[in-house]
Order: structure tokens, then C-alpha cells, then sequence
């Protein structure tokens, strides 16, 4: 999902927020004290779907949870408004690209699925992206920084940094700069400088890779 897609999810909810008439005009118990309910959760919700588990904003969003309706539903807005905001200035989108990390096990079946197909291009390029991620996600786990002067690291840097967190070794870290080698090939259009055979262990690697560090 693009980051002008969340952003706007999260405006359509925060407009259905404004919409709710002022707490003194309530009805208490009636319809207003309903739809707050409603909007609490989805404002929740949307948090959830949004970020990792580790976030700030998961963290935020978990200690108005035994609030009363009304402070629950202006504690959420708030944390959906700074999401937002920070979604806007581009200082998440790190973040976001690992929001669902673990669907890109889903992309490696695709890559496979590709690759059976002789499209040997798109699969590498589908594979490089999932490890690119992955690596990303290992460095949220494990507490390295993932971004230098509100910059996005390279990848190489992570990968190194990773190395030298103790997550892996040096051999691994030597696998990960040749696949993402093979990756920055493809995805630069440089398509004679590898096979098929390299791409299908560009896969079965990465798959291997992904299943000895779960992020």
C-alpha cells in the first residue's frame, strides 16, 4: 500500500471523528456514545494495520486502552494524527515498507512461480525486494537503526550492521551482498549478467535465509 493510501485512510477517519457533534451536546448512552465506540476501535485499528509491532505508535495506542470512551477516542485521534503526520513529512516510510513484512513470503512463492515460467528478470527483482525488506525488518528487531539523519539505510549498510550486531556471520553477510548484487543486476536492466541457475539459487537462498532469522 502507497503512503498516500494510508494517509488517506487515515483522514477519512480522522473526518469522521470531526463529524461527531460536541461531548456536552451528547445523548449519554445514546447513538453519540456508540459511534465514539466504533470509532475508537477503528482508529485503533487503523494503527494496527499500519505500523510494526514494536512501533511507538502501537505502544501509544495501547495505553489509552482502558480509558472511558470519550478520553479512549481523543487518545487515538491524537496518536492517529501524529501517524499521519509523520506518514506526510516521509519520516515512516521505512516503517511502512515492513508494516506486513511477513506477506512477502507470499512474494517469494510469486518469484518462484515466475521463475518456473523462464521469467528468470521479474523473479529476481521480486526476490531482491523481499530481501531488501527482510533485512530492514532484522534490523527493527534487533535494535539497529534502520535510518542515518532521517535517511533510509542501504541495504549494504544494514547488512553490515546486522553483521555486526552478532545477528549473523560473516559468511552470511557475504551471501546477502552477493544476492543483492544479482538484484541491483536486474533491477538496472543488466539481464545477460546472470542465469537462471543463479536466480533459482537467489531464491531457494533467500527462502532459507528468511526461515533461519524470522523477523
Amino acid at each position: 500500500m502507497a503512503i498516500e493510501d494510508m494517509v488517506k485512510q487515515l483522514d477519512a477517519l480522522l473526518g469522521e471523528v470531526k463529524t461527531l457533534p460536541a461531548y456536552e451536546d451528547w445523548v449519554h448512552g445514546g447513538r453519540e456514545d456508540a459511534e465514539a465506540e466504533v470509532l475508537a476501535n477503528r482508529l485503533e485499528a487503523a494503527v494496527i494495520r499500519l505500523t510494526m509491532p514494536e512501533s511507538v505508535y502501537r505502544r501509544q495506542v495501547a495505553r489509552g486502552s482502558n480509558r472511558s470512551t470519550v478520553s479512549r477516542l481523543d487518545h487515538n485521534t491524537s496518536v492517529v494524527a501524529s501517524l499521519k503526520a509523520d506518514l506526510k513529512a516521509g519520516w515512516t516510510e521505512t516503517v511502512v515498507e515492513l508494516v506486513h513484512a511477513d506477506t512477502y513470503s507470499d512474494y517469494l512463492e510469486m518469484a518462484d512461480a515466475l521463475l518456473s515460467k523462464g521469467y528468470k528478470n521479474a523473479a529476481a527483482v521480486i526476490t531482491g525486494t523481499s530481501l531488501e525488506v527482510h533485512v530492514r525488518a532484522l534490523c527493527v528487531k534487533n535494535g539497529v537503526t534502520t535510518a542515518v539523519a532521517g535517511k533510509p539505510k542501504k541495504a549494504d549498510t544494514m547488512n553490515a550492521d546486522l553483521k555486526k550486531a552478532g545477528v549473523y556471520d560473516g559468511l552470511q553477510q557475504k551471501d546477502i551482498t552477493t544476492w543483492m548484487d544479482l538484484r541491483n543486476k536486474a533491477a538496472h536492466g543488466e539481464y545477460d549478467s546472470y542465469d537462471q541457475g543463479q536466480v533459482r539459487r537467489f531464491v531457494d537462498g533467500v527462502q532459507a535465509f528468511m526461515m533461519k532469522y524470522p523477523a
